[in-house]
C-alpha cells in the first residue's frame, strides 16, 4: 500500500512537470502494475487500484 501511495504522489508531481534522476514513477507504475496509457490515465488506474485495495482490506478485516 505504501508503495502505491508513494508512486501516486510521485506521478502527480511528474504530471505537474517535476523531474527526478533515475526511472520515472510513470514507467515504474506501468511496469509493476501493467497499466497502459499516458501519465494521466496511469494515475487514474493507480488511484482505482489503491481504492480497490483499501476496500478489499476493509472487507477482509470485517469478515475476520
Amino acid at each position: 500500500m505504501y508503495r502505491m501511495m508513494a508512486l501516486k504522489g510521485a506521478l502527480r508531481l511528474e504530471i505537474l512537470g517535476m523531474r527526478k534522476k533515475g526511472r520515472s514513477a510513470y514507467s515504474l507504475a506501468k511496469e509493476e502494475f501493467g497499466f497502459k496509457g499516458d501519465k494521466r490515465k496511469v494515475l487514474k488506474q493507480l488511484e482505482l487500484k489503491i481504492e480497490e485495495t483499501v476496500i478489499a482490506d476493509a472487507l477482509r478485516l470485517s469478515i475476520s
